[in-house]
């Protein structure tokens, strides 16, 4: 699910792998820029990994998502996962689709 945060625009897509949550925004991002007429600027997101990227000795791994952000000058904001006070939008969202 992504939001665009200033119309509420939700987007659902039901995935059957997390693997192609890429191409998921993919389509979001062309339709809300396309809806709009704006640039996406910001993607608000928890740290949990399936977006960010792991650690490990050799440093941060950033999944293909991430480097996608960065590739298209996107700004990742990151939440702390398990505090849904800092996404609330999304988290009532969660709830209402649950």
């Amino acid at each position: 699910m992504f939001i665009e945060d200033y119309s509420r625009f939700g987007w659902i897509n039901l995935l059957q792998e997390k693997s192609s949550s890429l191409d998921a925004f993919k389509s979001f991002k062309a339709a809300i820029e396309l809806k709009i007429g704006k640039k996406i600027k910001c993607v608000r997101y928890d740290k949990c990994g399936e977006y960010y990227g792991r650690y490990d000795e050799t440093g941060r791994n950033p999944e293909p998502f991430t480097r996608y952000l960065d590739e298209y000058g996107i700004e990742a904001q990151y939440t702390m996962p398990g505090t849904p006070q800092q996404n609330g939008v999304a988290e009532r969202r969660n709830h209402t689709l649950l």
